[in-house]
């Protein structure tokens, strides 16, 4: 499920993008990210331009780019802080003018995987939402997130390690199993045309999952935007901020096997 469209996507790398650079104005960007180990907040951005740079890279030119650290100029950055805002604002626009005149359905291969822009435009956004609450943990800063985009980003992750191209990837995301076993996210404070909450169910070959309310071995409830920071294992389960009903060790057992970003 898409809940967002194509140039949705192309301007929430935009949006994104800035409000992230917002959180970083006056923050030591030598300061470590714990929720992303041996990483600093340059390293962070760093990442972020990198990615956008690459995939810009790949529609615009058709080339595949397989070792973008080898083939993209100016992949890494300066290291000039105020240079380096403005790499990112620079990857950003140029990210969403590119794939805006390339449209939805043009194709383009970054790191082995060969996917639409539609694709490409998507994890682009999740990729600055996740990497935003990073941010935000890290400056201790609020984090907020519109809630069509949040449930989103649990959509785009549920996808993502459903893919077979992704899961032969990632061997861990093959011990996904347990027959008879479930996991309900309920979000607690969105109206309901969003439709919050979500059911995976574990079985004896995978798992599958849908949007929608059902009883399970464990649920997680709470804020949609702290439900999708656990999810993406930016905030522990235990916190104070989230409640977890039932098996929690059925939830931890996903969390330690489905990591993106």
């Amino acid at each position: 499920m898409t809940l967002l469209g194509y140039d949705r996507y192309c301007d929430e790398v935009v949006t994104q993008t800035d409000l992230l650079r917002e959180l970083l104005r006056g923050a030591a960007l030598s300061a470590a990210v714990p929720t992303c180990p041996d990483w600093t907040l340059a390293a962070l951005v760093r990442h972020i331009g990198g990615n956008l740079r690459s995939v810009e890279t790949a529609v615009r030119t058709g080339a595949s780019m397989d070792a973008p650290d080898e083939q993209v100029p100016d992949v890494a950055g300066p290291d000039d802080p105020t240079a380096l805002d403005a790499w990112l604002a620079e990857g950003a626009a140029r990210f969403a003018d590119t794939l805006r005149e390339a449209g939805p359905d043009a194709e383009a291969r970054v790191w082995g995987f060969q996917k639409s822009t539609a694709f490409w435009a998507r994890r682009a956004t999740h990729d600055l939402v996740i990497h935003r609450a990073d941010a935000a943990g890290t400056v201790g800063a609020d984090y907020t997130v519109a809630p069509q985009l949040a449930a989103d980003a649990i959509d785009e992750l549920l996808e993502l390690v459903s893919d077979p191209q992704v899961a032969a990837s990632s061997p861990r995301l093959a011990e996904l199993r347990g027959p008879g076993k479930s996991i309900h996210l309920h979000a607690t404070d969105t109206e309901a045309e969003v439709a919050a909450e979500w059911l995976i169910e574990l079985g004896a070959d995978g798992f599958t999952w849908r949007r929608g309310h059902d009883k399970a071995t464990v649920a997680l409830r709470g804020p949609l935007a702290d439900v999708l920071r656990v999810f993406y294992r930016r905030l522990p389960a235990d916190s104070e901020r989230v409640e977890v009903l039932g098996e929690a060790a059925l939830l931890d057992f996903w969390l330690e096997r489905v990591s993106l970003g």
